[in-house]
């Protein structure tokens, strides 16, 4: 997995005056990474964790990334590591660059006497902190080559999930002040920019694994729900799509040494991880692992999707959706790779829209276009209550002619993101 993760970082970044946040270029614009952020991947051991290794070439194992510390001092406390085969238990401290830990004066401070590893995201010369006095040296552990995505693609994720949190009213409200007509249009300009980032985004995995791989880690991710997005990722990559064959990997022993990686309360007994993992082993026995492959046989007899999404008002999601054929044509492509009787809905209509359509667009086997309007048209999946609210609100999607609709609500996100990170920028 560690082919091309080097280039995620983009173009060299700016610091503020603290050095907590840096401005890169993005897809569409300057894009905002925070030193908090670092810390939630750290926390959540959102990396590849098995590949990690100090800058001197020691090897890592985070048996625990230690409890995240919001006062003063270091980001991580109590700890527990492996470093190159030493049990070495302490704190941790998280910066962007090596050189922040002196800018921001660590060196000097008592409280900081306890860390054993420096966590930052770019590498650099430097193989070790250096410290004030007789202190040792902290190793430093750099985590850009070690990311599963780019950095952009983190960013957007966060400001999701903070996205979930906000009451349907307020994220509406900017909205009300538009016609029903012009929340259309906005919304499917927002969405494209949507579209088009969840294409960049898989034609990037595609590149750095393959076709097969990139699709197994994203069925495996979508799987994961919110809460298990990482621990279902960790288990794709540990375990390939080749593994996962008629024999099978035994879905408990991944459950049970993946253990500290699942986020278990607050999730349904439906959602379980366990019962994911089982339903991910089933669907690969009924579909092969050359089910990925199926996918592009499915694309290359896809229906002309000569759909018009502009606001012409001619035609409504609904009529879309009967001229495309569009419930026949996604009942046909889920029995033909094995999910349909694996993946229930609404979490099936999520495998469609954030994986199986920007994954054929993105490999080449469907046109950018029509990929764009049979995403639109889908069936809204399964996303935060208040941003479906929030659509309904406005008077986008009103349950006739204009049911809603998988792209007005990735419009509607696509479109709180980018306000939110207007507002990090302006701040």
């Amino acid at each position: 997995m560690n082919s091309g993760r080097r280039d995620l970082g983009a173009s060299r970044p700016d610091l503020d005056s603290t050095g907590a946040v840096m401005e890169m270029q993005g897809l569409f614009g300057p894009f905002q990474f925070p030193e908090l952020l670092l810390q939630r991947i750290w926390a959540d051991r959102a990396f590849s964790v098995g590949e990690a290794t100090t800058q001197n070439g020691e090897r890592i194992k985070v048996d625990h990334p230690g409890r995240w510390n919001r006062l003063g001092g270091p980001d991580f406390k109590d700890a527990r590591l492996r470093i190159g085969g030493r049990q070495i238990d302490g704190d941790v401290e998280i910066h962007l660059h090596e050189s922040d830990w002196r800018a921001h004066g660590h060196g000097n401070d008592a409280h900081y006497d306890g860390v054993v590893l420096h966590v930052v995201l770019y590498p650099s010369s430097a193989t070790t902190t250096a410290t004030n006095g007789d202190r040792a040296s902290i190793p430093v552990l750099a985590l850009l080559p070690l990311l599963w995505h780019d950095l952009e693609e983190y960013a957007a994720d966060a400001a999701v999930s903070s996205i979930a949190d906000r009451p349907a009213d307020r994220l509406a409200a900017e909205w009300l002040e538009m016609s029903p007509r012009q929340a259309r249009a906005r919304l499917r300009g927002e969405a494209r920019k949507r579209w088009d980032a969840k294409v960049h985004y898989a034609r990037l995995r595609i590149q750095r694994t393959s076709w097969r791989e990139a699709c197994h880690l994203t069925a495996m991710e979508i799987l994961g729900y919110r809460f298990n997005r990482v621990g279902m990722l960790r288990a794709a990559i540990r375990w390939p799509l080749a593994l996962w064959g008629e024999d099978g990997v035994e879905t408990d022993e991944v459950f049970m040494e993946l253990a500290a990686d699942w986020k278990l309360n607050g999730v349904r007994p439906a959602n379980h991880p366990r019962r994911r993992l089982a339903s991910y082993a089933r669907w690969v026995r009924q579909g092969g692992t050359a089910w990925p492959d199926r996918l592009i046989e499915q694309a290359r007899a896809w229906p002309g999707a000569a759909l018009d999404t502009d606001d012409s008002g001619d035609r409504g999601v609904r009529q879309w959706r009967r001229d495309s054929g569009y419930a026949n044509w996604w009942r046909e492509v889920m029995a033909a790779v094995g999910a349909a009787e694996h993946v229930p809905c609404p979490r099936a209509d999520n495998l469609w829209g954030d994986g199986f359509l920007p994954l054929l667009a993105a490999g080449g086997h469907l046109g950018e276009v029509d990929g764009f309007a049979w995403w639109f048209i889908s069936r809204p999946g399964d996303q935060p209550a208040n941003v479906s609210q929030a659509v309904r609100l406005i008077g986008v999607a009103n349950g006739g002619r204009e049911p809603l609709a998988w792209g007005h609500v990735q419009g509607m996100l696509g479109w709180q993101n980018a306000l939110e990170r207007d507002v990090r920028r302006r701040t």
